[in-house]
């Protein structure tokens, strides 16, 4: 495994969390990539959903299952990554860049001090 940017935070489930202000950008990192294997579907919950942290916030359909995406921050989602209704595959080929999922307007964001940084990340999740 690659390691993971390190301008992220990262959870068991496998969601990294990025956040720009209020704004939180979410994805799923290339171990859960891997795992899944080539995504069909992505769905993710529509603009102006209210989110506690903790909730799932859409899902993602592979060859192989069907995962539900976690939030660790309440907030409100601001936009899902529309480029993914056409190619779910960009979460396979670029999931820290092109393939993010969703953009939350944060109002807590104290859920982000349990995740791991990147280096924790990449160790407990390596070979």
């Amino acid at each position: 495994m690659t390691t993971p940017p390190s301008d992220r935070k990262y959870s068991d489930s496998h969601e990294w969390h990025k956040l720009d202000g209020d704004v939180l950008t979410l994805g799923i990192t290339s171990f859960a990539v891997d795992q899944l294997t080539d995504l069909t579907f992505v769905e993710m919950k529509p603009s102006g959903t209210e989110i506690g942290a903790g909730d799932a916030v859409g899902e993602v359909e592979s060859v192989k299952t069907t995962s539900d995406i976690y939030c660790a921050v309440a907030g409100e989602v601001l936009e899902s990554n529309e480029a993914l209704n056409d190619n779910p595959g960009l979460v396979n080929e670029d999931p820290y860049g092109a393939g993010w999922l969703v953009k939350i307007r944060v109002t807590d964001a104290s859920g982000l001090d349990s995740l791991m940084d990147a280096d924790t990340y990449a160790s407990e999740h390596a070979g």
